[in-house]
């Protein structure tokens, strides 16, 4: 039995893996900002799941977890599955802020505390969504493809870390192309995976300590493509 914290699990992707990690005899700690939707999960099974209602930009976010950890008697894994985005056409400040915060300083802000907590425990995993938009800018949602990096990379910064301090920590980054939730947004979507097909690969690829898993798996040849594509040729489409 493991002791897993999903940071944004109210709905989509984050809800399934609860459920599904419940099912499977877990202790799981769900977090979100709507504590309504959060008590519907818990009660399917009441025994496994407790809650966190908070928001991740909030300065208190690290004391939150800390308690749930607390509450679920230890961690063993934390999902990073908390994140914000939208179409920024002209550059609207307030979508460019707060995805930032959200994506960037809330991400940090915990994902660092479950790094030194594993580091002083022995061992752990760190699992985070980042996107398929990480590997390229992004024109009409700036801040999201950026902040998306930004994860990927401190990432691949605390797996190297985890190695040269000799701990059994994983961190696995989690890259979905378009799934469907309500971040997905914008035109010309395709290969649409639903979330519970979502949240399958996604437990499977953190069962078998993944370093990088495209989500689903068909998003590797777009990733191949978006990494080749020049600028000159790349920058008519984003």
């Amino acid at each position: 039995m493991k002791r897993i914290i999903i940071v944004g699990a109210s709905s989509g992707i984050g809800k399934e893996m609860a459920l599904m990690y419940a099912q499977q005899g877990h202790l799981v700690g769900i977090t979100g900002r709507r504590k309504e939707l959060l008590e519907q999960i818990q009660q399917q099974f009441p025994q496994q799941i407790l809650i966190a209602s908070f928001d991740v930009m909030n300065d208190e976010n690290r004391t939150h977890i800390q308690r749930l950890a607390e509450q679920l008697g230890g961690l063993d894994l934390l999902i990073y599955n908390s994140g914000f985005g939208d179409i920024s056409e002209n550059l609207n400040y307030e979508i460019e802020i707060k995805t930032t915060r959200t994506n960037v300083n809330g991400f940090v802000s915990i994902v660092s505390f479950a790094f030194n907590y594993f580091v002083q425990q022995g061992y752990g995993q760190i699992a985070l969504t980042s996107s398929i938009a990480a590997l390229r800018g992004n024109s009409w949602a700036p801040a999201y493809s950026a902040s998306k990096a930004f994860m990927s990379n401190y990432a691949e910064g605390l797996s190297i870390k985890a190695k040269k301090l000799k701990k059994d920590i994983t961190i696995t980054d989690l890259k979905p192309g378009f799934v469907k939730t309500k971040m997905a947004k914008g035109n010309g979507q395709f290969w649409v995976a639903e979330p519970v097909k979502a949240a399958q690969q996604i437990v499977t690829a953190i069962e078998n300590k993944k370093r990088i898993a495209y989500i689903t798996k068909r998003w590797w040849f777009v990733a191949q493509i978006m990494r080749r594509l020049p600028y000159s040729i790349y920058s008519r489409i984003a």
